[in-house]
């Protein structure tokens, strides 16, 4: 079986921090990348058998990269600090590391919007996190930065659960920032895009089901999608992508 590190980015965390430390604890070794926490991460983090790395704040995909790059092992898994390893996932992984067949994975995610775990709407939400290092990295962006792999990644059927946002006004105030960081001015896609995001959020997947909650989610999908082809703010980008908040929407 390859040994896995799982590599995890935080800033101002302690909320949920524990919580993803624990779901790593499998992991054959865990790398923190702390870029200037003054709450009580730093104290959670030590209390924990992981390796600390403390980095002022590079950007989303580079920071990351920095602790794949710290990983000893070939066989990476990034988790955010607000997410959690479910025990099926754990099983998941270790069964691929015994004999992976790709050089990447695609891990499904359940996000929890105000309380509630959405279980249409915004799943599977998938990402790639579990990956070769050897063969993988991170592309640099300001903001939903993303690995790419070398071939073609596969695809794990356990998911992960992100704590995403405890309620409306702090979604609102995150979107509005990374409808900045990811701002990418164009009418057509001003007009077009936000619609089709609510429609595909709420009505082709199912978001409907998931009550008052995938109604709200699938609107504030919609505003932040109407924003982000709205904005023009390169100065504002600038300030923003080096304030270090690891969260992703």
């Amino acid at each position: 079986m390859n040994n896995l590190s799982i590599v995890i980015l935080t800033k101002n965390n302690e909320k949920t921090i524990k919580k993803a430390l624990f779901s790593a604890i499998f992991a054959d070794e865990v790398i923190v990348v702390d870029s200037g926490s003054t709450d009580k991460t730093l104290d959670i983090i030590r209390s924990f058998n992981v390796v600390l790395v403390e980095q002022e704040w590079l950007g989303y995909a580079k920071q990351k990269q920095l602790g794949v790059d710290f990983a000893k092992n070939s066989w990476v898994f990034v988790l955010d600090s607000d997410e959690v390893i479910t025990d099926n996932l754990q099983k998941e992984i270790k069964s691929t590391l015994a004999n992976p067949t790709k050089n990447g994975y695609f891990i499904n995610r359940k996000n929890i919007y105000f309380g509630k775990m959405l279980n249409y709407g915004l799943y599977p939400d998938r990402h790639i996190r579990l990956f070769n290092k050897n063969r993988g990295k991170f592309i640099d962006r300001s903001v939903h930065e993303s690995v790419k792999i070398e071939g073609k990644a596969g695809y794990l059927k356990a998911y992960m659960i992100h704590y995403a946002y405890e309620t409306i006004s702090e979604c609102i105030e995150k979107f509005n920032e990374y409808s900045t960081l990811g701002a990418k001015k164009s009418l057509t896609k001003r007009v077009i895009s936000p619609p089709w995001i609510f429609f595909k959020m709420y009505i082709l997947k199912l978001g409907f089901l998931d009550g008052w909650h995938g109604y709200i989610t699938a609107k504030l999908y919609q505003n932040y999608t109407l924003w982000k082809y709205s904005k023009d703010n390169q100065e504002f980008k600038t300030k923003l992508s080096s304030s270090g908040d690891e969260s992703n929407p």
